[in-house]
């Protein structure tokens, strides 16, 4: 199987490509390709898009760090994202966020379940054992506390971070099975670093992104 690995940035999962490079990024029956795409929706979108167009994988992990909204998931926590949402495309007016969906303009729907970019390979996620959670995507670290409230009470998210929408956007146009997996870093908000579990993260996110790369791969 051609799996194709993907992330923002080579820092989040250094130790699984150093790990895919001493075995020429072959594993068992599965050839793996490392894409990094740059920070955001915008360059995830492109290169992604493109890498695809080269050579069409048949399944796709993307793997990162994000912040957390719940308490239930601290810092430290790993999860797999179910669903993604696009939370900074629309407009704020009133202290009220209005996404495109809530000011009716013209969009093509598909992919979209509702509001949401749905990952419906339940039986392969769960394989797993990790929550499946949702995400909202943002084109920046969110800060105020109105805007979190904002966040919270319009889609109830868990995660944060700034290119799982894009992902599971091309993904599901193109219709190839695919796998987002985070590590919690800080609580959304937090502005202190050094209450950021940033190595911890890296190294659960890894950790367990080795237990994938060495695995069968199910889906439905």
């Amino acid at each position: 199987m051609d799996i194709l690995l993907v992330a923002a940035t080579n820092f989040e999962i250094q130790p699984t490509i150093n790990y895919l490079a001493e075995r020429d990024c072959v594993i068992g029956h599965n050839r793996f390709e490392v894409l990094t795409t740059g920070i955001g929706s915008m360059s995830t979108t492109y290169w992604l898009t493109k890498a695809i167009a080269k050579r069409r994988p048949q399944l796709m992990i993307q793997a990162g760090i994000g912040g957390s909204f719940s308490a239930d998931y601290p810092p430290g926590s790993l999860v797999l994202i179910k669903e993604e949402v696009t939370g900074d495309l629309g407009v704020e007016e009133n202290n009220e966020f209005k996404d495109i969906f809530d000011m009716g303009l013209p969009q093509i729907v598909e992919p979209y379940t509702g509001k949401n970019l749905e990952n419906k390979q339940v039986e392969m996620l769960q394989q797993y054992n990790l929550p499946l959670v949702k995400s909202v995507t943002v084109n920046e670290i969110t800060t105020r506390p109105a805007r979190i409230q904002q966040l919270q009470q319009k889609y109830q998210p868990v995660v944060e971070a700034m290119e799982g929408a894009a992902f599971h956007y091309v993904a599901l146009v193109e219709k190839i099975p695919f796998i987002q997996l985070r590590a919690v870093s800080n609580m959304v908000g937090e502005r202190d670093k050094s209450r950021w579990r940033m190595k911890d993260a890296i190294d659960l996110l890894n950790e367990q992104l080795l237990k994938m790369v060495n695995s069968e791969f199910v889906s439905s």
